[in-house]
């Protein structure tokens, strides 16, 4: 608790600092100040089964993430304003996990470090229908596929950037942004790794515009350039349509991979081919407050056989990856023969009943994949089963408690093995993970 405390009162002495500053003219430095903030506990259970030569425990995290961020306008300027913000997570002397960077690997992996860093380090100006933003700050685009925060993780990730947004012209948005920097979960493979904890460099364009045509239709364009990855770009159509008690909601969306235009020549990978493709397509509906619907996302894969010298294995590095592909978090990464998962989902939601959804998936490979059995191949990569149920607790206002489930089972596809023979993919293990969850947030506007 010694970390949650200190940030607190480390912050709010700041923000009480700065709205008593002013120049010696009168001019106050910043003004109008606006707190926000979020407590959110949560203990996270992961079982894994474990095949020959390797014995990992279960884990038990007990952690909490505090969330401040300070919004105040700046030098008395008309649309100017600076945010300053703060995210800690304590594990509270709990080391019965692997946090990726606390050495206890004998435990199953929950990727909440303990942890504090800037979350929020900004200035933006706002002119008639521009706003320009430069500093650190989150960036979450369309369904956060490619481009997200990752805000289920405890240390949720920032954007360094420099970025225009305009909205102009009636029911179209674009926006210009450079990233220079990332913070927080990271998962670029030529940099830390999956989860990293350090600041790195990057050099990433993102170029995104939207159209609403109706209510039924919005179209969105998309080019996202990570250095020394590969660039993205796409197109995709989504909208809801009313039909008396029953909602639909609809996503249709292709994207290609191709050779990165963006380059860092520091440490950097140079001439990397890549040809890659991906589509999605969703269709669910809200019928008196059941929750159906059905999905198919296709990541492209690269053959076994592939000489082309092309990677033809669909990635996304900066996506906010839990909320696809099953809440296990077993495809993060991509397998080299390419992802295609087939899932459905049922549910229900009401005022006060709050949300509960059950998902399946079945996922299996683009192209044919090494079996365990070690010989011949199989395009198995197993099958999932997610619950969740969410809801607002009553007599405090904004306060929402989680109970969430995921269970993964294995599937017979493998990419190497390991010197004994034990499989290390993260997707050859049967894997069940609980949560359970308090999140309180609070705002002085």
């Amino acid at each position: 608790m010694k970390k949650i405390t200190m940030s607190a009162v480390a912050l709010t002495a700041i923000m009480g600092s700065f709205s008593s500053v002013s120049a010696a003219d009168g001019i106050n430095i910043l003004d109008n100040l606006v707190l926000e903030g979020q407590i959110r506990p949560r203990w996270e259970n992961v079982n894994v089964d474990n095949s020959p030569g390797q014995h990992v425990k279960d884990a038990n995290a007990y952690t909490a993430r505090t969330k401040l961020k300070v919004t105040g306008d700046l030098l008395d300027v008309d649309g100017l304003s600076a945010s300053v913000g703060i995210i800690s997570v304590n594990d509270f002397g709990s080391n019965t996990y692997n946090s990726t960077s606390n050495g206890q690997t004998e435990y199953a992996t929950v990727a909440d470090p303990e942890k504090a860093m800037i979350s929020n380090a900004e200035i933006n100006y706002k002119v008639a229908d521009t706003v320009l933003h430069a500093g650190r700050g989150q960036v979450n685009l369309d369904n956060q596929r490619f481009i997200g925060t990752v805000g289920w993780r405890q240390l949720e990730r920032s954007y360094d950037s420099v970025f225009i947004a305009n909205n102009s012209i009636k029911n179209l948005s674009v926006l210009a942004a450079w990233v220079y920097g990332v913070q927080g979960v990271k998962s670029l493979a030529n940099n830390d790794g999956l989860y990293g904890e350090n600041t790195y460099d990057t050099n990433t364009v993102l170029l995104h515009a939207a159209y609403s045509v109706m209510p039924a239709l919005k179209v969105t364009a998309y080019d996202y350039m990570i250095a020394n990855t590969h660039d993205t770009y796409g197109i995709a159509a989504t909208g809801n349509v009313k039909m008396d008690a029953v909602k639909l909601n609809y996503r249709a969306e292709y994207a290609q991979q191709a050779d990165p235009s963006m380059e860092i020549h520091k440490n950097g990978t140079q001439g990397v081919k890549v040809d890659a493709s991906y589509y999605n397509l969703d269709l669910g509906a809200n019928i008196s407050g059941i929750l159906v619907g059905a999905n198919y996302e296709f990541l492209s894969g690269t053959s076994m056989n592939d000489t082309s010298g092309k990677d033809k294995t669909f990635t996304t590095p900066l996506a906010t990856g839990h909320k696809f592909n099953g809440w296990a978090d077993k495809f993060l990464s991509t397998p080299d023969g390419g992802l295609i998962d087939a899932n459905v989902r049922l549910g229900y939601k009401a005022k006060g009943f709050g949300k509960l959804l059950a998902v399946y998936h079945d996922f299996t490979a683009d192209k044919k994949m090494n079996a365990v059995s070690g010989s011949g191949t199989t395009d198995d990569l197993g099958s999932e089963i997610d619950v969740v149920y969410v809801n607002k607790i009553p007599g405090v206002n904004g306060l929402t408690g989680l109970l969430k489930y995921a269970n993964y089972s294995k599937g017979k596809a493998v990419q190497g093995t390991f010197g004994n023979g034990d499989y290390v993919n993260a997707w050859t293990k049967d894997t069940q993970k609980f949560w359970a969850q308090l999140d309180y947030k609070f705002s002085t506007k």
